[in-house]
């Protein structure tokens, strides 16, 4: 899927956050990135012993039929609030 370029730079800025976002905005960030990338969750859900595998697979398949560009932008509006929270 095609991506925009002020997805591809908010890609690059969250890894140069100086603060590493907690683990339900990490869940966010996943779960936006793979929508806009990839589409809907497919696969099957990993195990309940699998509980890092599970989050993501979970927090992926809340964002089913969000389009990608919906995905991209909010990915974008995510990846600023964190960075003006780091500043």
């Amino acid at each position: 899927m095609a991506t925009s370029p002020e997805f591809e730079s908010a890609q690059a800025r969250v890894k140069a956050l100086p603060f590493t976002p907690g683990p339900a905005e990490l869940l966010e960030l996943y779960a936006l990135f793979k929508q806009a990338t990839v589409g809907d969750v497919s696969g099957s859900k990993p195990g309940v012993f699998d509980l890092k595998g599970r989050a993501k697979f979970d927090a992926w398949e809340k964002k089913k039929g969000l389009s990608p560009e919906a995905a991209q932008a909010a990915y974008i509006k995510l990846v600023e609030k964190l960075e003006a929270r780091g500043r």
